[in-house]
This record gives structure tokens, sequence and C-alpha cells, in this order.
């Protein structure tokens, strides 16, 4: 028997959650063919460019590395695909392909973006956010450095800044003042 009165609870370790898996392998799947759409639809608008010496002048140049895009179900990893332009002139006039889909330095997605200042302003404090978002994303969500943390909030305090000075000259207004008590039904006549 031991005077000791301390009961460790064990950890929590990663949820088998083979519906998100599928969704995840689901969402890589459609968000590569989305892009290869949109690569090739680029491609078929230069097609008709040549180069002086009459090869193709934007073409497919393979694959960028894999990386993790944060999503709402977790990080799905992709790959951005490359296209190049042979025929740049000497002043630099380069065609370049950029996808509106995932653009070049995406890490998260816009709708994960617009969730992170609403939990911050929930009262989640900085430290919070990250145990937070591996709840929702899963243990291997990728952390949010305190830098990133402070940029975010930086960007979050300059938005606010211009909701403050936007011009409201153009609109109108109207204002309604209520004043009332709310009584539950049902309450006894002496409470009322």
């Amino acid at each position: 028997m031991t005077d000791d009165t301390v009961i460790s609870f064990p950890q929590p370790g990663p949820i088998d959650d083979p519906l998100t898996e599928v969704l995840r392998a689901g969402a890589r799947q459609l968000l590569q063919q989305a892009v290869e759409a949109e690569v090739s639809a680029f491609l078929a608008a230069y097609g008709e460019e040549t180069t002086e010496d009459g090869r193709q002048r934007v073409v497919r140049h393979g694959h960028g590395p894999e990386r993790e895009i944060l999503t709402g179900i977790g990080p799905v990893a992709v790959r951005r695909a490359k296209v190049r332009d042979r025929g740049a002139t000497a002043a630099g006039e380069r065609i370049r392909f950029t996808s509106h889909i995932l653009p070049r330095f995406a890490r998260r997605t816009r709708s994960l973006d617009a969730v992170l200042p609403v939990l911050y302003l929930r009262g989640l404090s900085s430290g919070d956010l990250q145990e937070a978002l591996s709840a929702l994303m899963g243990q291997e969500a990728p952390a949010l450095s305190p830098q990133a943390l402070g940029r975010l909030k930086a960007e979050w305090a300059g938005d606010y800044e211009r909701w403050q000075e936007r011009d409201l000259s153009a609109r109108r207004y109207v204002y309604l003042w209520a004043d009332g008590v709310y009584l539950q039904g049902r309450l006894e006549d002496e409470k009322q």
C-alpha cells in the first residue's frame, strides 16, 4: 500500500477515423484534378504562342514539391503544377501561371483563415489555438508558431483599423431602440 493519492490519467492517442481519411484522400484527388484542369486551360490559351525557333512557348514543367494545405478536414497534401515560358523576351516579359485554386504560397484555406480570428475573439488564448486546431483537424495539424500568430494578429488589427475608417456617407442607417423585460411563461404571479 502506498501513501500516494495521485492518479495518472492516460493521455488520449490519435483517433482512428476512416471517414476523415477517405474525405482527405478524395479532397486531395479532386484538388489535383482541378489544378491539372486549370493548367490545361492555361496551356490551351497560349497554345498558339511559339518561340523564334518554332517550338511551343508555354509548356508544362513538372510539379513543385509536395506540401500540405491545412483545411477544415485537416491537412491535405498537394503538388503544385509548374508551367515554363521558354520564350521570355529580353525585356523580361514572362508568361506566368498562377493557380486561382491553389495560390503559390498558400498554407491554409481561406475558410480556416476566417475561423482563426473568430476563435481568438471569442476568448481562445494564443496558447489554446493550437490545441483547438488539433482537436478540430487531428493531431497532425501543423503548429501555428508564436510568430505566425503574431503576424495573424497584426493582420487582424489592420483589418479592424480599415473597418473603423470605412466611409459610411453613402449609406443611411435606421435605429430602433427597444426596451423591455422578458418573462418566461408560467412564472408565478408574485415573480412577475
